[in-house]
C-alpha cells in the first residue's frame, strides 16, 4: 500500500498521490484534549470556528484516510494570570469524536508557571511524559504514525535540548483529518479559560494519506482555519499559511503570516 505525502500550502488544494521558568514541583492538573466539533462560520470569521481549538485542520475526502502527521512548533509563553492552553499535532477530531495525538502544555495555575509534554488517545484524559521536560520557546516536534492496521506510533522530540519520547498504542479512528491546533483543554466542568499565550508558530506540516483512489486534501484559507471563540467573543486566531507554516496569536486579531 502506498503512502503520499502532502504540505500545507497557502491559497491552493493539495491534490495526494512572558517567558519565565516553569516552577518546580508545580500542580499538574488533570485535563483532556477534547473534541468540540468545529460549527458553522460566524460573520466575525469565514472560517470554522470552536470553543476549544484555534489553528489548521486538513480534511480527507474519498476513500483516502490520514496515516501519518507531523510538526514543529516553538512552545509559547503565558502570561501570570489563571489559565491554560496545550500546542498539539493529532489525527482524527474534526467531525468525529476520535483522537491521537500529542503536545505540550502551558499553563499558569494557582501562582506557578506549568510547561510539560504529553500524548493522549480519547477517551482517555492526557498521559505525561515525564522524561521530556519542555521551557517556552523550545522547539518541539510532533509525529503521529500509522505502523499497520490498529498500531499507532507517537512521538514527541524537543528538538531544543535533545530529549524524545515514542510509544505504539493501539487506536482505531477513522483518519479523516488530521490537525495542528493550539487549544483551550477541558477540566471536569468543561472548556477552561484560555491561557494568554505568546504567538506561536506551527511549521514543517507534513501528512500522508494511505488508500485507494487519490482524492483532494484540502488547506486552504479559510477553509479549514479554525478560530476559537468564548461565546460571541473572538479569543484565538491563526494566521493564513505560508508555505507549510502557520502562526497562531490570543485574541481577536490575526497574526500575520509566517
Amino acid at each position: 500500500m502506498r503512502r503520499i505525502y502532502a504540505v500545507l500550502v497557502a491559497g491552493i488544494a493539495v491534490s495526494s498521490m512572558a517567558m519565565s521558568t516553569p516552577a518546580t514541583g508545580a500542580p499538574a492538573p488533570a485535563v483532556v484534549h477534547a473534541v468540540r466539533d468545529p460549527g458553522a462560520s460566524t460573520p466575525k470569521w469565514p472560517g470554522p470556528t470552536s470553543d476549544n481549538w484555534s489553528g489548521y485542520a486538513g480534511v480527507t475526502s474519498g476513500s483516502n484516510s490520514v496515516t501519518y502527521t507531523s510538526a514543529r512548533w516553538r512552545v509559547p509563553s503565558v502570561a501570570a494570570k489563571t489559565g491554560y492552553s496545550s500546542a498539539w499535532v493529532g489525527v482524527d477530531g474534526y467531525h468525529n469524536g476520535a483522537l491521537i495525538q500529542t503536545g505540550t502544555e502551558q499553563d499558569y495555575v494557582k501562582k506557578k508557571l506549568i510547561y510539560r509534554a504529553w500524548w493522549e488517545i480519547l477517551p482517555a484524559a492526557e498521559t505525561v511524559i515525564p522524561s521530556v521536560t519542555v521551557a517556552p520557546g523550545d522547539l518541539m516536534q510532533g509525529t503521529i504514525e500509522n505502523i499497520s492496521g490498529s498500531s499507532w506510533r507517537i512521538t514527541l522530540a524537543n528538538l531544543s535540548n535533545g530529549q524524545s519520547f515514542t510509544t505504539t498504542q493501539s487506536y482505531s479512528g477513522p483518519g479523516t483529518s488530521a490537525e495542528w491546533i493550539l487549544e483551550a483543554p477541558t477540566g471536569p466542568k468543561g472548556v477552561l479559560k484560555l491561557a494568554r499565550y505568546s504567538t506561536t508558530q506551527f511549521s514543517n506540516i507534513t501528512l500522508g494519506l494511505n488508500g485507494g483512489t487519490p482524492a483532494s486534501l484540502a488547506l486552504v484559507y479559510p477553509g479549514e482555519a479554525i478560530a476559537m471563540f468564548k461565546g460571541n467573543k473572538q479569543i484565538s486566531t491563526p494566521s493564513k499559511p505560508t508555505g507549510n507554516s502557520f502562526n497562531v496569536a490570543y485574541g481577536k486579531k490575526q497574526p500575520a503570516a509566517p
